[in-house]
């Protein structure tokens, strides 16, 4: 009889108090975190937009490898996903291409892309948020040289 009165007491649910303590705790944790996740979402773009830039980077360096030269600006970053077929044309290029296909910066325009470029053998920008050159904060450019300092 002990057994089963022990077993109906175990079953009983949270009491409201105790669902109010842990409603209460959530609502801290989410006032001490949310403010700080807030406004850092174009600092999450700018990121991903460098790090899409070095991948872009590391495709142009496996062409440069099989083919001893880097695309031409008018071939753009393209090439990297298929074989050129105006201005120097590469020899070694590997069929499945150095990139499925041809990212997009986080605000979803094109990175600009120059061989030779005035930083290094080749130079990348993405205009940043307004999609214009120059700009300031999320407007403005995030460029390829300035990663490989």
């Amino acid at each position: 009889m002990k057994i089963q009165q022990t077993l109906r007491h175990d079953r009983r649910g949270f009491t409201l108090i105790e669902i109010m303590v842990v409603v209460v705790i959530l609502g801290l944790l989410a006032a001490l975190v949310v403010p700080k996740l807030i406004g850092r979402t174009e600092e999450a773009k700018r990121t991903q937009a460098a790090v899409q830039m070095k991948n872009i980077e590391q495709a142009l360096e496996l062409f440069k490898l099989d083919n001893g030269f880097y695309p031409a600006t008018d071939q753009g970053i393209q090439a990297l996903v298929t074989l050129p077929e105006s201005g120097r044309i590469p020899k070694n290029y590997r069929k499945q291409g150095y990139l499925d296909r041809v990212p997009k910066d986080p605000w979803s325009n094109d990175y600009i892309y120059v061989s030779p470029g005035t930083h290094g053998e080749f130079d990348m920008t993405s205009y940043g948020a307004d999609g214009v050159p120059g700009g300031e904060n999320e407007d403005s450019d995030v460029n390829s040289w300035d990663a490989r300092k």
